[in-house]
């Protein structure tokens, strides 16, 4: 199997049955990391860094059970769940969001920052391999973690920037390649403080983000304006208990996190089902259920 899908040049073909142009498109298949090794790290983010402070203590037996209630959501709602295969050493396999991101025109296995994350690509690529998922490409420019990406919609996909977990060649690297696709490609830069981008902004269906207002620059709210995203603001308290990190399920369905009650009102006002396991344990470690998960395979939008 290839390695490498990407022309260059752009005009890559859509794999028929694998890849994503949205967060928001029915969600078919997902693909999420093992709880085996999870256990917070606590100089790896400011999230975990508090639960550390503020004298919190990490249950397993929690952590397991939290996790369960959230692959049973997923099952609910008629979701195929695939799983990485668990690997000795790493503490935050479960988060994979960030060591591959699904496109259009299939995978792209990322580099990851923190020197105890970095073997997570070999899991990550064995299973591309074995699932026959295409392999659009491998970023080669340095680090840059697919928690701060998202195919926001069709053609238009943003990364962010921190300088930190993602880095700016590597994500030029990616800006590169959707460009040369044919896509428009935002970056937005941010404060490492905030970890990636989906802890200040989460797509909950078409047209309609949770953004924490209060935190990220004006241009970027600017910007999801421009493309008629209307915005539920979010607290900083809520971003930094991992309240933005959301998975749309497509259909009028969202994935939230229990403790986040104030959204969870919000979207159903608006009209959407909401699934919403308790992941609390899971996210002081500093990730949640955006964090999770990669989507594999989603209708298009």
């Amino acid at each position: 199997m290839q390695l490498r899908t990407r022309r260059e040049g752009g005009g890559t073909p859509r794999p028929a049955a694998w890849g994503v142009d949205s967060e928001y498109g029915r969600l078919r298949d997902v693909l999420i990391g093992p709880i085996d090794h999870y256990a917070w790290q606590a100089g790896s983010n400011a999230v975990s860094a508090r639960a550390h402070r503020t004298g919190a203590h990490f249950d397993p037996g929690v952590a397991r059970a939290q996790y369960a209630e959230m692959i049973h959501a997923y099952e609910q709602a008629g979701v195929r769940v695939h799983r990485l295969a668990a690997e000795a050493g790493l503490p935050y396999q479960l988060f994979a969001r960030d060591s591959s991101i699904m496109t259009p025109w299939g995978a792209i296995i990322m580099q990851l920052a923190k020197p105890f994350r970095r073997g997570e690509y070999a899991t990550c690529l064995r299973f591309y391999l074995e699932a026959g998922i295409p392999i659009y490409e491998l970023i080669t420019a340095g680090n840059v973690e697919g928690g701060d990406f998202m195919v926001l919609k069709p053609g238009v996909a943003i990364c962010g920037c921190s300088g930190d977990r993602s880095i700016a060649p590597a994500v030029q690297q990616l800006r590169e390649w959707f460009e040369a696709e044919g896509w428009e490609f935002h970056t937005y830069a941010f404060d490492p403080h905030f970890l990636h981008l989906d802890v200040q902004l989460g797509m909950i269906a078409e047209g309609l983000a949770a953004v924490c207002a209060e935190a990220v620059e004006p241009e970027l709210l600017t910007w999801l304006k421009s493309h008629r995203i209307r915005i539920i603001e979010i607290s900083y308290r809520e971003a930094m208990e991992m309240g933005c990190n959301l998975v749309s399920l497509g259909a009028g369905r969202v994935l939230i996190p229990a403790s986040n009650s104030r959204l969870i009102g919000h979207c159903r006002a608006e009209g959407l089902t909401v699934y919403d396991p308790d992941v609390a344990m899971i996210a002081r470690g500093g990730g949640s259920i955006h964090c999770m998960c990669q989507a594999l395979r989603r209708d298009p939008a």
